[in-house]
C-alpha cells in the first residue's frame, strides 16, 4: 500500500494554479523529498495531504485513507514537523511534550524522546526561552510521539547546528528503517541528498522530475568530471577514443576527462591505469543543486509565506499539529 497517492490532485486560488494535475505516489517506508523553488506549489501540497484545506480537483489518500473523509483517522497515525511556528505558552519542554503525548493517549517515555532528540538537559526550561534550533528538536520530539506510520517534515533542519542536523538525519533513518514513511520538504539541497531514497521536484505547480537522485542525474545528462594524477605526463593514452568521453586535456600530470555519462570514468580509469601510473583520482558528478536549477529554470527554495496562494496552517503554539 502506498503511503501517499494523489490522483490529478488540482488545488486553484482564484486565477492561480497552486497544484497542477499531481499524480504522486510515495511507497511505505520511504524518506522522499519534496523540492521546488518559493512559490511551487510546496506548502500547498502539504496542507492538501493533511486536510488544512480541501482541493479543487482531484484525490488525496493518505495512508489508504481519504484525507478529506478520514482526516482524524490519518493525523492520529501522522506526526508533523510544520514550518515556521514557535512556543509561546509558559511551558518548559518536558510540559510540552506531555501534553503531546497525553492528547495523543500515547504510552511514550518522555525522557527517552528528549534524550533522542538531544534536549534531555534542557527539558525543565521554559521552551520560549529555547534557540530555534531547540525548538526544532523540541518538535520533532512532539512529532515522534506514539511511533507514527507517517512523519511529515517541513524545513526540518531549519537553525540546527551541524550536531543538530546530524541527529535529524540519524532519527529520520532509524524511522525509515523501522518502517515509518518520511515526507520531507526541505530547501537545503544537500539535506534531501543526504537522507532521501526518491526525489520530486515542483516548479509552477506541477511536478517536473521524480526519481532518485542518480537516476535524475543519469536522464539529466550531466557531464562528469574525472582528474587522474600520473607519475608522469599522461600524454597519448588514448582515452579520448572511449565511447562516451566528451574531452580531455593534459594539465602538467594530471589528465582531465569529461564525460558524457558519469559511468564511463570506470573506463576511464580501467583504460588509463593500463597505460600510466596513476597516483591520484578525483571525479565530479552534477550536483543536486544543478539538476534543480536544471529543472526549474534556476530557481532555489526559500522561505515561503505565501505559497500560491496558500496559508499556513494555524498553530496552537503547542508544536506538531495532533
Amino acid at each position: 500500500m502506498a503511503a501517499i497517492r494523489t490522483r490529478s490532485l488540482t488545488k486553484e486560488f482564484g486565477d492561480v494554479v497552486a497544484v497542477d494535475d499531481l499524480d504522486l505516489v510515495v511507497e511505505e517506508g520511504e524518506v522522499f523529498g519534496f523540492l521546488g523553488p518559493n512559490g511551487a506549489g510546496k506548502s500547498t501540497t502539504i496542507n492538501l495531504l493533511l486536510d488544512f484545506i480541501r482541493p479543487t480537483s482531484g484525490s488525496v489518500e493518505v495512508l489508504g485513507r481519504d484525507a478529506g473523509g478520514e482526516p482524524a483517522a490519518i493525523r492520529e497515525r501522522t506526526g508533523v514537523l510544520p514550518e515556521g511556528y514557535g512556543f509561546d505558552d509558559p511551558l518548559t519542554g518536558r510540559e510540552y511534550l506531555d501534553w503531546a503525548i497525553e492528547t495523543r493517549d500515547a504510552s511514550d517515555d518522555p525522557d527517552e524522546l528528549l534524550e533522542l532528540v538531544g534536549l534531555a538537559g534542557d527539558a525543565d526550561r521554559v521552551a520560549e526561552s529555547y534557540s530555534k534550533g531547540m525548538q526544532q528538536r523540541l518538535a520533532l520530539s512532539m512529532a515522534l510521539v506514539d511511533d507514527p506510520d507517517l512523519l511529515i517534515l517541513d524545513e526540518p533542519t531549519t537553525g540546527l547546528d551541524p550536531n543538530g542536523i546530524q541527529q535529524m538525519r540519524s532519527v529520520i533513518r532509524e524511522r525509515a528503517e523501522n518502517g515509518t514513511t518520511v515526507f520531507f520538504s526541505s530547501h537545503i539541497l544537500s539535506e534531501v541528498e543526504a537522507v532521501c531514497d526518491r526525489v520530486g521536484v515542483m516548479n509552477e505547480g506541477t511536478l517536473v522530475a521524480l526519481d532518485s537522485i542518480e537516476q535524475l542525474r543519469e536522464n539529466a545528462g550531466g557531464q562528469a568530471t574525472i582528474r587522474l594524477e600520473c607519475a608522469s605526463p599522461p600524454t597519448d593514452l588514448g582515452v579520448e577514443s572511449i565511447g562516451g568521453v566528451a574531452s580531455t586535456t593534459v594539465d602538467s600530470d594530471t589528465l582531465v576527462v569529461n564525460c558524457l555519462d558519469p559511468s564511463v570514468k570506470v573506463d576511464v580509469v580501467t583504460h588509463a591505469a593500463q597505460r600510466a601510473t596513476i597516483t591520484d583520482i578525483t571525479s565530479e558528478t552534477v550536483s543536486l543543486e544543478s539538476l534543480f536549477n536544471d529543472l526549474t529554470g534556476g530557481g532555489r527554495d526559500g522561505e515561503e509565506p505565501a505559497d500560491r496562494g496558500a496559508s499556513s496552517p494555524a498553530s496552537d503554539g503547542r508544536g506538531a499539529v495532533q
